[in-house]
């Protein structure tokens, strides 16, 4: 079994289908199912179970897959330690992450990152969910709890603060809050409470406020209903120099800290570009963090 009979045997244990297979690896749908007949007679073993709804492994299938994975790691390895380490980063690396780090803190950070390496591409894929390395979803992600189980890779980036806040607008206007108990006189803004898919996100639980008046799985929507003066909510400190108009309330009577972790698929940890990738990326953020809660701290000071 060579390598391009493996890559094409990764493409369409990862695609499910023909169609999405050939167009991954840029190949007639046709071609990719003779292939991996040829494949499957040549091994004298069925790989795959066809059915309507496309391809699923079989047994044999599923105790090649790992292998398979661990020789296209290698090969990427090979092919690309030599050369990256006298230039820059190139190619397209793919990050997934929260969309609260994904909107306030990895477009500067990746910004600054391509500036260095003007061959590289990154795209960020900003979802409220956990993403499967293992299916190829994303070249590594950013999470908010450490998985446990999975062959992982888990670095702590950083701890980040968050915090009650307010706009000016809303606050000038609502009932005076001198107290958390205070806090139930007003418009509550979070999370879909059956939508939260990390328990480390379920912030408004610590407060004991059961209704959300107005809600969303996009971190991005809830701060901007913040903005627009529709209520409070827990918002990221990282966040919030990005709006001016909003301040923090009772910060000395609720603070929550959070962090964020690395995670990549353990086989990548040897392939040099995303090694280095990940050291950018982690160094940025530590460094990005610090910078905004200094400015988030130093502005109530003053």
């Amino acid at each position: 079994m060579d390598w391009d009979d493996m890559r094409i045997f990764l493409a369409l244990a990862r695609a499910e289908s023909l169609g999405r297979a050939g167009v991954a690896l840029r190949m007639d749908p046709a071609t990719v199912g003779r292939r991996v007949a040829r494949l499957e007679e040549g091994l004298g073993r069925r790989l795959f179970t066809r059915s309507h709804q496309g391809y699923a492994l079989t047994d044999e299938g599923a105790r090649l897959l790992p292998h398979a994975q661990a020789a296209e790691t290698a090969m990427v390895a090979a092919t690309q330690a030599a050369s990256e380490e006298s230039r820059g980063l190139s190619g397209q690396i793919r990050v997934g992450a929260p969309d609260g780090c994904a909107n306030y803190l990895l477009p500067q950070v990746v910004a600054r990152i391509c500036a260095e390496n003007p061959g590289l591409d990154v795209q960020i894929i900003a979802l409220p969910r956990v993403f499967n390395l293992s299916r190829r979803e994303a070249d590594m992600a950013i999470g908010v709890s450490a998985p446990q189980a999975g062959r992982l890779s888990v670095q702590k980036i950083s701890d980040y603060r968050l915090h009650l806040a307010a706009s000016e607008a809303y606050l000038a206007q609502a009932a005076p809050i001198a107290r958390l108990a205070d806090l139930r006189a007003h418009r509550i803004i979070g999370y879909i409470p059956d939508m939260i898919f990390d328990s480390e996100l379920d912030y408004l639980a610590e407060l004991g406020l059961e209704r959300v008046a107005l809600a969303s799985n996009s971190v991005a929507v809830q701060f901007n209903f913040l903005r627009h003066g529709a209520g409070l909510g827990v918002v990221h400190d990282f966040a919030l120099p990005s709006a001016p108009g909003l301040r923090r309330i009772l910060p000395d009577a609720f603070s929550l800290k959070r962090s964020f972790y690395l995670i990549r698929h353990l086989d990548d940890r040897r392939v040099t570009r995303l090694n280095r990738f990940a050291e950018a990326l982690t160094r940025g953020l530590r460094r990005e963090l610090a910078h905004l809660e200094r400015q988030v701290s130093g502005a109530e000071a003053s």
